[in-house]
Protein backbone atom coordinates (compact mmCIF):
# COMPACT_ATOMS: atom_id res chain seq x y z
CA UNK A 1 0.00 0.00 0.00
CA UNK A 2 1.40 3.40 -1.01
CA UNK A 3 2.45 5.53 1.94
CA UNK A 4 0.43 8.73 2.22
CA UNK A 5 2.48 11.93 2.06
CA UNK A 6 2.52 13.97 5.25
CA UNK A 7 0.60 17.24 5.36
CA UNK A 8 2.96 20.23 5.20
CA UNK A 9 2.70 22.67 8.11
CA UNK A 10 4.49 26.01 8.48
CA UNK A 11 4.99 27.56 11.93
CA UNK A 12 6.21 31.20 12.18
CA UNK A 13 7.45 32.50 15.55
CA UNK A 14 10.36 34.69 16.66
CA UNK A 15 10.94 32.53 19.76
CA UNK A 16 13.31 29.65 18.96
CA UNK A 17 12.10 27.56 21.91
CA UNK A 18 8.53 27.66 20.58
CA UNK A 19 9.68 26.58 17.12
CA UNK A 20 11.76 23.73 18.53
CA UNK A 21 8.94 22.52 20.79
CA UNK A 22 6.36 22.69 18.00
CA UNK A 23 8.49 20.71 15.57
CA UNK A 24 9.40 18.11 18.18
CA UNK A 25 5.74 17.59 19.07
CA UNK A 26 4.30 17.22 15.56
CA UNK A 27 7.07 16.14 13.21
CA UNK A 28 6.05 12.46 13.44
CA UNK A 29 2.62 13.00 11.90
CA UNK A 30 3.28 16.10 9.83
CA UNK A 31 5.96 17.62 7.63
CA UNK A 32 6.73 20.61 9.85
CA UNK A 33 8.65 23.64 8.59
CA UNK A 34 9.55 26.52 10.89
CA UNK A 35 10.44 30.17 10.30
CA UNK A 36 11.81 32.72 12.73
CA UNK A 37 10.54 35.71 10.73
CA UNK A 38 8.35 36.67 7.78
CA UNK A 39 11.23 36.54 5.27
CA UNK A 40 12.02 32.91 6.17
CA UNK A 41 8.32 32.07 6.00
CA UNK A 42 8.09 33.50 2.46
CA UNK A 43 11.06 31.38 1.41
CA UNK A 44 9.22 28.25 2.60
CA UNK A 45 6.03 29.29 0.79
CA UNK A 46 7.95 29.86 -2.43
CA UNK A 47 9.71 26.50 -2.19
CA UNK A 48 6.65 24.55 -1.03
CA UNK A 49 3.45 25.70 -2.78
CA UNK A 50 1.64 22.67 -1.30
CA UNK A 51 1.86 23.91 2.31
CA UNK A 52 -1.63 23.43 3.71
CA UNK A 53 -1.60 25.11 7.14
CA UNK A 54 0.27 28.14 8.48
CA UNK A 55 0.53 28.86 12.21
CA UNK A 56 1.83 32.31 13.08
CA UNK A 57 2.45 34.02 16.40
CA UNK A 58 0.73 37.38 16.73
CA UNK A 59 3.47 39.14 18.71
CA UNK A 60 6.60 39.29 16.54
CA UNK A 61 9.08 42.18 16.18
CA UNK A 62 8.60 44.32 13.10
CA UNK A 63 5.40 42.66 11.90
CA UNK A 64 2.42 41.13 13.70
CA UNK A 65 0.85 37.82 12.76
CA UNK A 66 -2.26 39.63 11.47
CA UNK A 67 -0.13 41.87 9.26
CA UNK A 68 1.81 38.88 7.93
CA UNK A 69 -1.38 36.99 7.06
CA UNK A 70 -2.88 40.07 5.41
CA UNK A 71 0.32 40.46 3.35
CA UNK A 72 0.39 36.88 2.03
CA UNK A 73 -3.37 36.37 1.60
CA UNK A 74 -3.56 37.40 -2.06
CA UNK A 75 -0.25 35.85 -3.10
CA UNK A 76 -0.73 32.56 -1.25
CA UNK A 77 -4.49 32.12 -0.87
CA UNK A 78 -4.56 28.32 -0.52
CA UNK A 79 -2.85 27.67 2.86
CA UNK A 80 -5.20 27.84 5.85
CA UNK A 81 -4.07 30.53 8.31
CA UNK A 82 -4.18 30.03 12.10
CA UNK A 83 -3.18 32.72 14.58
CA UNK A 84 -1.40 31.94 17.86
CA UNK A 85 -2.09 34.57 20.51
CA UNK A 86 -2.39 35.18 24.26
CA UNK A 87 -5.43 36.36 26.21
CA UNK A 88 -4.17 39.95 26.12
CA UNK A 89 -4.26 39.89 22.30
CA UNK A 90 -8.01 39.41 21.95
CA UNK A 91 -8.34 42.72 20.08
CA UNK A 92 -5.88 41.39 17.50
CA UNK A 93 -7.97 38.25 17.14
CA UNK A 94 -11.06 40.35 16.45
CA UNK A 95 -9.12 42.41 13.90
CA UNK A 96 -7.88 39.31 12.11
CA UNK A 97 -11.36 37.78 11.94
CA UNK A 98 -12.84 41.03 10.67
CA UNK A 99 -10.15 41.25 7.99
CA UNK A 100 -10.98 37.71 6.97
CA UNK A 101 -7.39 36.54 6.93
CA UNK A 102 -7.46 33.74 9.53
CA UNK A 103 -9.36 30.48 9.74
CA UNK A 104 -9.21 30.31 13.55
CA UNK A 105 -6.94 31.13 16.48
CA UNK A 106 -5.25 29.07 19.20
CA UNK A 107 -4.42 30.47 22.66
CA UNK A 108 -0.85 30.54 23.90
CA UNK A 109 0.59 28.66 25.58
CA UNK A 110 -0.93 26.07 23.28
CA UNK A 111 -1.76 22.46 24.10
CA UNK A 112 -1.03 19.58 21.72
CA UNK A 113 -4.73 18.69 21.55
CA UNK A 114 -5.61 22.26 20.49
CA UNK A 115 -3.00 22.21 17.73
CA UNK A 116 -4.05 18.75 16.48
CA UNK A 117 -7.69 19.83 16.42
CA UNK A 118 -6.83 22.99 14.55
CA UNK A 119 -4.76 21.09 11.97
CA UNK A 120 -7.50 18.53 11.43
CA UNK A 121 -10.17 21.18 10.86
CA UNK A 122 -7.85 23.30 8.72
CA UNK A 123 -6.95 20.33 6.53
CA UNK A 124 -10.61 19.48 5.97
CA UNK A 125 -11.24 23.08 4.99
CA UNK A 126 -8.20 23.06 2.67
CA UNK A 127 -9.37 19.88 0.90
CA UNK A 128 -12.91 21.22 0.54
CA UNK A 129 -11.65 24.53 -0.87
CA UNK A 130 -9.35 22.73 -3.30
CA UNK A 131 -12.15 20.49 -4.57
CA UNK A 132 -14.49 23.46 -4.83
CA UNK A 133 -11.91 25.44 -6.81
CA UNK A 134 -11.46 22.51 -9.20
CA UNK A 135 -15.23 22.19 -9.64
CA UNK A 136 -15.52 25.93 -10.24
CA UNK A 137 -12.87 25.70 -12.96
CA UNK A 138 -14.73 22.80 -14.57
CA UNK A 139 -17.99 24.70 -14.34
CA UNK A 140 -16.45 27.82 -15.91
CA UNK A 141 -15.09 25.72 -18.77
CA UNK A 142 -18.51 24.14 -19.21
CA UNK A 143 -20.16 27.57 -19.32
CA UNK A 144 -17.62 28.79 -21.89
CA UNK A 145 -18.19 25.69 -23.98
CA UNK A 146 -21.95 26.12 -23.70
CA UNK A 147 -21.66 29.73 -24.92
CA UNK A 148 -19.71 28.57 -27.96
CA UNK A 149 -22.12 25.70 -28.49
CA UNK A 150 -25.17 27.99 -28.41
CA UNK A 151 -23.59 30.39 -30.87
CA UNK A 152 -22.58 27.60 -33.23
CA UNK A 153 -25.98 25.93 -33.16
CA UNK A 154 -27.64 29.25 -33.96
CA UNK A 155 -25.17 30.11 -36.71
CA UNK A 156 -24.52 26.72 -38.30
CA UNK A 157 -28.09 25.48 -38.26
CA UNK A 158 -29.78 28.71 -39.29
CA UNK A 159 -27.21 29.41 -42.02
CA UNK A 160 -28.11 26.43 -44.25
CA UNK A 161 -31.82 26.85 -43.54
CA UNK A 162 -31.73 30.51 -44.56
CA UNK A 163 -29.80 29.55 -47.71
CA UNK A 164 -32.47 27.00 -48.61
CA UNK A 165 -35.20 29.55 -47.97
CA UNK A 166 -33.45 32.08 -50.18
CA UNK A 167 -33.05 29.56 -52.99
CA UNK A 168 -36.72 28.52 -52.77
CA UNK A 169 -37.84 32.13 -52.99
CA UNK A 170 -35.57 32.75 -55.99
CA UNK A 171 -36.63 29.54 -57.76
CA UNK A 172 -40.29 30.48 -57.53
CA UNK A 173 -39.76 33.07 -60.24
CA UNK A 174 -37.62 30.91 -62.55
CA UNK A 175 -38.77 29.01 -65.63
CA UNK A 176 -35.40 28.00 -67.05
CA UNK A 177 -34.84 24.35 -66.06
CA UNK A 178 -31.05 24.85 -66.10
CA UNK A 179 -31.28 27.66 -63.55
CA UNK A 180 -33.67 25.64 -61.42
CA UNK A 181 -31.21 22.73 -61.38
CA UNK A 182 -28.50 25.09 -60.17
CA UNK A 183 -30.81 26.17 -57.38
CA UNK A 184 -31.48 22.54 -56.46
CA UNK A 185 -27.74 21.86 -56.27
CA UNK A 186 -27.34 24.81 -53.92
CA UNK A 187 -30.15 23.46 -51.76
CA UNK A 188 -28.53 20.03 -51.76
CA UNK A 189 -25.24 21.51 -50.54
CA UNK A 190 -27.00 23.40 -47.74
CA UNK A 191 -28.85 20.25 -46.66
CA UNK A 192 -25.56 18.30 -46.68
CA UNK A 193 -23.87 20.90 -44.47
CA UNK A 194 -26.80 20.83 -42.08
CA UNK A 195 -26.75 17.03 -41.95
CA UNK A 196 -22.99 17.04 -41.24
CA UNK A 197 -23.50 19.47 -38.38
CA UNK A 198 -26.33 17.43 -36.85
CA UNK A 199 -24.18 14.28 -37.08
CA UNK A 200 -21.32 16.10 -35.36
CA UNK A 201 -23.61 17.15 -32.51
CA UNK A 202 -24.75 13.52 -32.21
CA UNK A 203 -21.11 12.35 -32.05
CA UNK A 204 -20.33 15.02 -29.45
CA UNK A 205 -23.24 13.89 -27.28
CA UNK A 206 -22.27 10.21 -27.52
CA UNK A 207 -18.67 10.96 -26.61
CA UNK A 208 -19.56 12.96 -23.52
CA UNK A 209 -22.41 10.80 -22.28
CA UNK A 210 -21.60 7.30 -23.45
CA UNK A 211 -19.45 4.64 -21.81
CA UNK A 212 -16.71 2.73 -23.60
CA UNK A 213 -17.71 -0.70 -24.88
CA UNK A 214 -14.50 -2.71 -25.10
CA UNK A 215 -14.51 -5.65 -27.50
CA UNK A 216 -12.31 -7.36 -30.08
CA UNK A 217 -11.80 -5.24 -33.19
CA UNK A 218 -11.15 -6.31 -36.77
CA UNK A 219 -9.64 -3.30 -38.54
CA UNK A 220 -10.23 -4.84 -41.97
CA UNK A 221 -13.97 -4.73 -41.27
CA UNK A 222 -13.79 -1.12 -40.05
CA UNK A 223 -11.81 0.04 -43.09
CA UNK A 224 -14.23 -1.84 -45.34
CA UNK A 225 -17.09 0.16 -43.84
CA UNK A 226 -15.20 3.45 -44.23
CA UNK A 227 -14.44 2.61 -47.87
CA UNK A 228 -18.15 2.12 -48.56
CA UNK A 229 -19.02 5.37 -46.75
CA UNK A 230 -16.58 7.43 -48.82
CA UNK A 231 -16.96 5.45 -52.06
CA UNK A 232 -19.15 8.07 -53.74
CA UNK A 233 -17.02 10.93 -52.36
CA UNK A 234 -13.68 9.84 -53.77
CA UNK A 235 -15.15 8.72 -57.08
CA UNK A 236 -16.97 12.01 -57.69
CA UNK A 237 -14.07 14.12 -56.38
CA UNK A 238 -11.53 12.12 -58.41
CA UNK A 239 -9.46 11.32 -55.32
CA UNK A 240 -7.33 8.17 -55.19
CA UNK A 241 -8.05 6.39 -51.90
CA UNK A 242 -5.33 3.97 -50.74
CA UNK A 243 -5.67 1.71 -47.71
CA UNK A 244 -3.15 -0.49 -45.91
CA UNK A 245 -4.05 -2.64 -42.90
CA UNK A 246 -1.49 -4.75 -41.05
CA UNK A 247 -3.07 -6.26 -37.94
CA UNK A 248 -0.47 -8.55 -36.42
CA UNK A 249 -2.39 -9.37 -33.23
CA UNK A 250 -5.75 -9.31 -31.53
CA UNK A 251 -6.80 -5.82 -30.54
CA UNK A 252 -9.48 -4.77 -28.09
CA UNK A 253 -11.01 -1.31 -27.92
CA UNK A 254 -14.15 0.76 -28.33
CA UNK A 255 -15.28 0.34 -31.94
CA UNK A 256 -17.61 3.36 -31.89
CA UNK A 257 -14.81 5.74 -30.86
CA UNK A 258 -12.37 4.29 -33.41
CA UNK A 259 -14.94 4.61 -36.21
CA UNK A 260 -15.61 8.20 -35.19
CA UNK A 261 -11.90 9.02 -35.31
CA UNK A 262 -11.41 7.50 -38.75
CA UNK A 263 -14.63 8.92 -40.16
CA UNK A 264 -13.78 12.50 -39.17
CA UNK A 265 -10.13 12.33 -40.24
CA UNK A 266 -11.04 10.81 -43.62
CA UNK A 267 -13.88 13.27 -44.11
CA UNK A 268 -11.45 16.17 -43.66
CA UNK A 269 -8.86 14.55 -45.90
CA UNK A 270 -11.37 14.29 -48.76
CA UNK A 271 -12.97 17.67 -48.08
CA UNK A 272 -9.81 19.77 -48.01
CA UNK A 273 -8.24 18.66 -51.27
CA UNK A 274 -6.73 21.20 -53.67
CA UNK A 275 -9.32 21.69 -56.37
CA UNK A 276 -6.77 22.16 -59.16
CA UNK A 277 -4.64 19.16 -58.13
CA UNK A 278 -4.65 16.50 -60.85
CA UNK A 279 -3.37 13.76 -58.54
CA UNK A 280 -5.49 14.03 -55.42
CA UNK A 281 -4.98 11.25 -52.91
CA UNK A 282 -5.85 10.09 -49.41
CA UNK A 283 -3.84 7.33 -47.72
CA UNK A 284 -5.09 5.34 -44.73
CA UNK A 285 -2.60 3.10 -42.95
CA UNK A 286 -3.29 0.97 -39.90
CA UNK A 287 -0.64 -1.02 -38.05
CA UNK A 288 -1.47 -3.16 -35.01
CA UNK A 289 1.46 -4.61 -33.08
CA UNK A 290 3.12 -4.59 -29.65
CA UNK A 291 -0.14 -3.85 -27.85
CA UNK A 292 -1.11 -0.73 -29.76
CA UNK A 293 -2.78 0.44 -32.95
CA UNK A 294 -1.32 3.18 -35.14
CA UNK A 295 -3.88 4.94 -37.35
CA UNK A 296 -2.46 7.25 -40.01
CA UNK A 297 -4.49 9.43 -42.38
CA UNK A 298 -2.44 11.35 -44.96
CA UNK A 299 -3.54 13.63 -47.81
CA UNK A 300 -1.94 15.98 -50.33
CA UNK A 301 -4.55 18.70 -49.88
CA UNK A 302 -4.51 22.36 -48.90
CA UNK A 303 -2.66 21.79 -45.60
CA UNK A 304 -2.91 23.70 -42.33
CA UNK A 305 -1.08 26.90 -41.44
CA UNK A 306 1.53 26.34 -38.72
CA UNK A 307 -0.05 29.16 -36.72
CA UNK A 308 -3.30 27.19 -36.53
CA UNK A 309 -1.92 23.76 -35.57
CA UNK A 310 -2.36 24.47 -31.87
CA UNK A 311 -6.02 25.45 -32.33
CA UNK A 312 -7.42 22.84 -34.71
CA UNK A 313 -8.74 20.62 -31.90
CA UNK A 314 -10.67 23.46 -30.26
CA UNK A 315 -14.44 23.43 -30.51
CA UNK A 316 -15.78 25.28 -33.60
CA UNK A 317 -12.32 26.22 -34.88
CA UNK A 318 -12.04 26.24 -38.68
CA UNK A 319 -8.54 26.32 -40.16
CA UNK A 320 -9.72 26.70 -43.77
CA UNK A 321 -12.40 28.70 -45.49
CA UNK A 322 -12.32 26.50 -48.59
CA UNK A 323 -15.12 24.29 -47.29
CA UNK A 324 -17.92 25.03 -44.86
CA UNK A 325 -17.64 22.90 -41.73
CA UNK A 326 -19.11 22.76 -38.25
CA UNK A 327 -15.77 23.01 -36.47
CA UNK A 328 -16.84 19.95 -34.46
CA UNK A 329 -14.94 17.22 -36.34
CA UNK A 330 -11.42 17.48 -34.95
CA UNK A 331 -12.77 18.46 -31.53
CA UNK A 332 -14.68 15.16 -31.48
CA UNK A 333 -11.59 13.30 -32.72
CA UNK A 334 -9.49 14.71 -29.88
CA UNK A 335 -12.23 13.89 -27.35
CA UNK A 336 -12.46 10.31 -28.61
CA UNK A 337 -8.67 9.84 -28.54
CA UNK A 338 -8.52 11.24 -25.01
CA UNK A 339 -11.34 8.95 -23.90
CA UNK A 340 -9.32 5.99 -25.20
CA UNK A 341 -6.20 7.28 -23.37
CA UNK A 342 -4.52 7.59 -26.76
CA UNK A 343 -2.32 10.16 -28.47
CA UNK A 344 -2.81 12.21 -31.64
CA UNK A 345 -0.25 14.22 -33.59
CA UNK A 346 -0.48 16.27 -36.76
CA UNK A 347 2.10 17.29 -39.34
CA UNK A 348 1.05 19.69 -42.09
CA UNK A 349 2.37 22.08 -44.73
CA UNK A 350 0.35 24.61 -46.69
CA UNK A 351 -0.37 23.33 -50.23
CA UNK A 352 1.54 20.13 -49.45
CA UNK A 353 -0.90 18.18 -47.33
CA UNK A 354 -1.61 16.91 -43.84
CA UNK A 355 -0.87 13.76 -41.87
CA UNK A 356 -2.70 12.76 -38.68
CA UNK A 357 -1.32 9.95 -36.53
CA UNK A 358 -3.30 8.35 -33.73
CA UNK A 359 -1.90 5.78 -31.28
CA UNK A 360 -4.33 3.73 -29.22
CA UNK A 361 -3.33 1.19 -26.58
CA UNK A 362 -4.82 -2.30 -26.55
CA UNK A 363 -7.38 -2.63 -23.74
Amino acid sequence: MEKQEKIKILYVDDEINNLTGFKASFRINYNVMVAVNAADALDHLNSHPDIRVIFCDQRMPGKTGVQFFEEIRSRYPKPIRILLTGYADIDSVIDSINLGNVFRYVRKPWKDADILGAINEANKFYVSNTLLAAKNDELQKAYNELDKFSYSVTHDMRGPLLSILGVVEAAQHMEDITEIRKMLLMMKESVRNLDDFIQSIHDYYNLNRGELEIKEINFNDIVGEQTKIFNFTYLVSDVKFNTSIDQKEIFRGDVVSIKLILNNLLSNAFKYQKRDNKEKKVDLKILVENGKALLEVRDNGVGIDKNHIGDIFNMFFRASSQEVGSGFGLYNVKAAVTKLNGEITVDSEINEGTCFKVIIQNK
